[in-house]
């Protein structure tokens, strides 16, 4: 019989740390900021990799490769609605967040994993593949597009930006969203598939920190954490 060694436990230099961060309910444009800053900390080496995990208020944002004619309705309307719209530097065309929407931002140095960010997208494409089937529900991908599908309708958009080979901006899976928000848009400039949820295709709704442990789980598998931190943040200044 041979009997095997023990494995060392990881060094910490073998460590590989992910800080989580739970925003709560935030406004997005104080979420952005905050991503601005952790990259700018994570480039410096100040931090380690960090996920933000959030849930916004009703807004529309326009991503780099935005069409304008995907945005179906005036300003006046959408302020009228209570619809924020901000234009922001992340690849992609536009989208909606909003309640009911699991929102998911990795803070990821890209530096020792090729410099790849195609290969990122792809990675986070399987997350929500694998999240989702911790969930008895098959997730897929469409060729030429970014994002996961459950048949023919798209449950999570992707769009992402990288500065210094640092990731930001992410993902948002539709749990019990309110559709009738992407009837105000083209999501994702996309005419061919149809968009929705998570609870308007099972018929039930999704609890949305279950589904969030569920993605840090997956995250941590797909990117090799051995180590994960969790933590919460409230940006609305009631620390």
């Amino acid at each position: 019989m041979t009997i095997l060694p023990e494995k060392e436990p990881p060094s910490q230099a073998d460590e590989l740390s992910l800080k989580i961060l739970n925003l709560g309910r935030t406004d997005y444009v104080d979420t952005w900021r905050l991503q601005r800053q952790l990259v700018s900390d994570r480039a410096a080496n100040k931090i380690p990799d960090t996920l933000l995990i959030t849930e916004h208020d009703p807004v529309i944002t326009k991503g780099r490769g935005t069409d304008a004619a995907n945005l179906l309705v005036s300003p006046e309307k959408l302020q009228e609605m209570g619809v924020a719209l901000f234009e922001v530097e992340r690849g992609g065309d536009i989208t909606f967040h909003g309640p009911g929407q699991l929102v998911a931002y990795p803070i990821i140095s890209l530096s020792s994993r090729d410099k790849d960010a195609h290969k990122y997208l792809r990675e986070l494409e399987q997350v929500v593949i694998d999240t989702l089937a911790n969930l008895g529900l098959t997730g897929t991908t469409k060729q030429g597009l970014t994002g996961v599908w459950i048949g023919d309708t798209k449950v999570c958009a992707i769009g992402v930006g990288v500065s210094r080979w640092i990731t930001y901006h992410g993902l948002a899976l539709n749990l019990n969203t309110d559709m009738k928000y992407f009837k105000l848009i083209t999501p994702c400039g996309i005419t061919k598939y149809p968009v929705g949820s998570l609870a308007e295709i099972t018929g039930k709704p999704f609890h949305h920190d279950s589904v969030a442990s569920s993605l840090i789980n997956s995250i941590a598998k797909i990117f090799g954490y051995n180590k994960i931190n969790s933590s919460n943040m409230n940006l609305s200044g009631d620390r």
